[in-house]
């Protein structure tokens, strides 16, 4: 079985076919630098993140793009009422994303290129439109793009004209910009600068002094870093109308086939609302590295399905923190219990080639990339790992710790990877410190049923359990985990 992606435009799941053999060209509408990061924000790069590990596991060659927007209405905006300049507002938030990315794993884009560094591209991108018959002039330094003279405008996002007002997002209208279209419906491909706003932000371009429109950077970046033609655009779904359309009105406009799929991520809801500034329900991710160990808060985000809602609440960290202490806990009995010199390194564990993992984990990830089953056939092999141990079965330990590991690490959730050995070892310090207070209460534990003493026994127990640490019998003595 070929990967199989559900694609949005044509609302089914179509196998993977590379417009190159063995190479897959991906372009993720990345962030808006108007402020600090959110989980809402952090779930599209980490959809990705799997997409992209999955897709080179499976030996495909990936030119992965992830774009910054470093300039826009908000950023200016937000930065005018901060009173600082937009460049460096931008920048200060453009680091916090990139931290953000780092601190939960995720991988590195091949280019990462910013809308402010590409303005020729999109000057050139406008005359093409306009060359073409797709695009106007007002006059006054505005350009827009005549979305009446592209036969599949709505296409994507299954509209009719007939039935659309605008084509803007709300947040890019203004009477300035709206003045010249000779139908509101068109979109701004370049907006004419304007007194209220700094000097530096914009450029010079045939029609006068002025920046691009939201969308036409996208439409700019993906043809110059990925071709006229490329196999996946992804992108949160709230993105699809108007920014996913007006990119590929763009882009057909100038004459280029564009995404040959569109996969796109549900949101993060918090109490059935949207993840977002202006409802106030913004989960800073900075803040939760403070409260959340870095894999949990992951383990959250990249375990439920890409198309599914994730409904953020307190349960959901909780069920993600008890997940992880167990895979942790795996890893480290089953480490523990072979030695060093038998464990695969971090570089050999994501290099597993995809014929020696499980079918039915292949399967699931090919399965538009099912993380929920996935990780049912990792649970599966945990089980197995754990009962291995048990038995002393040392082949089967060695072989389960191998597969686990790599299933984990196409999720980017390996515990004794190179990303979060740092993590692992302060929690290992901490657990050693809890170690040593319980292994004496399970020495007195061990000595009261030695002498048939079962209430004192049963009562060490209750104790350990009411402050959460589960003891576990075998014929080689109790151990115990959180």
């Amino acid at each position: 079985m070929s990967v199989q992606l559900y694609d949005s435009a044509t609302r089914s799941v179509r196998p993977l076919e590379p417009v190159t053999p063995g190479v897959v060209r991906i372009y993720l509408c990345g962030a808006t630098v108007q402020g600090s990061p959110h989980i809402g924000h952090l779930r599209a790069a980490l959809s990705f993140d799997a997409l992209v590990r999955w897709l080179r596991r499976r030996g495909y060659e990936v030119h992965y793009i992830r774009n910054v927007t470093d300039i826009d209405d908000k950023i200016l905006a937000k930065s005018a009422e901060a009173g600082w300049p937009w460049w460096a507002w931008a920048m200060r938030f453009e680091r916090e994303f990139a931290n953000a990315y780092r601190a939960l794993g995720a991988v590195e884009p091949t280019y990462e290129p910013r809308a402010t560094g590409h303005v020729p591209e999109q000057i050139a991108m406008v005359e093409r439109l306009i060359e073409r018959g797709h695009a106007y002039d007002d006059g006054a330094g505005n350009v827009y793009f005549s979305v009446t003279s592209l036969p599949d405008y709505g296409s994507l996002t299954r509209q009719q004209l007939t039935d659309l007002s605008t084509t803007e997002d709300d947040s890019q209208i203004d009477d300035a910009v709206e003045a010249g279209k000779r139908d509101s419906r068109d979109f701004a491909l370049w907006k004419a600068a304007k007194p209220t706003e700094p000097e530096t932000a914009s450029w010079d371009s045939p029609w006068g002094r002025g920046r691009p429109g939201w969308h036409l950077e996208c439409s700019a970046m993906s043809y110059k870093y990925l071709g006229e033609t490329f196999d996946i655009h992804g992108g949160g779904i709230d993105l699809r109308f108007p920014h996913h359309e007006n990119e590929q009105a763009q882009s057909h406009g100038a004459g280029y086939g564009f995404a040959n799929m569109w996969v796109h991520n549900a949101w993060v809801t918090t109490k059935g609302e949207k993840m977002s500034k202006s409802l106030g329900n913004s989960l800073v991710v900075a803040e939760l590295l403070e409260q959340v160990p870095a894999p949990v808060l992951r383990f959250a985000l990249c375990t439920v399905h890409h198309r599914s809602t994730i409904e953020w609440s307190s349960e959901l960290l909780d069920a993600a923190a008890a997940a992880w202490e167990r895979i942790t806990g795996f890893a480290d009995r089953a480490t523990e219990y072979l030695g060093t010199a038998k464990l695969d390194a971090p570089s050999d564990i994501e290099s597993v080639p995809v014929t020696d993992l499980p079918e039915a984990f292949v399967a699931a990830m090919d399965d538009d990339l099912n993380v929920a089953g996935a990780l049912a056939v990792i649970w599966e092999h945990l089980k197995a790992g754990n009962t291995a141990i048990a038995e002393h079965e040392v082949e089967m330990v060695e072989r389960e710790l191998r597969l686990v590991r790599s299933m984990l690490a196409v999720l980017g959730l390996d515990p004794h990877s190179e990303q979060w050995a740092a993590t692992h070892e302060t929690n290992n310090a901490a657990h050693g410190a809890l170690d040593s207070l319980i292994t004496d209460m399970l020495a007195d534990r061990a000595a009261a049923r030695a002498a048939k003493d079962w209430a004192r026994a049963d009562a060490i127990r209750d104790q350990l359990a009411a402050a959460g640490i589960t003891v576990e019998d075998s014929a080689t003595g109790a151990t115990w985990h959180l």
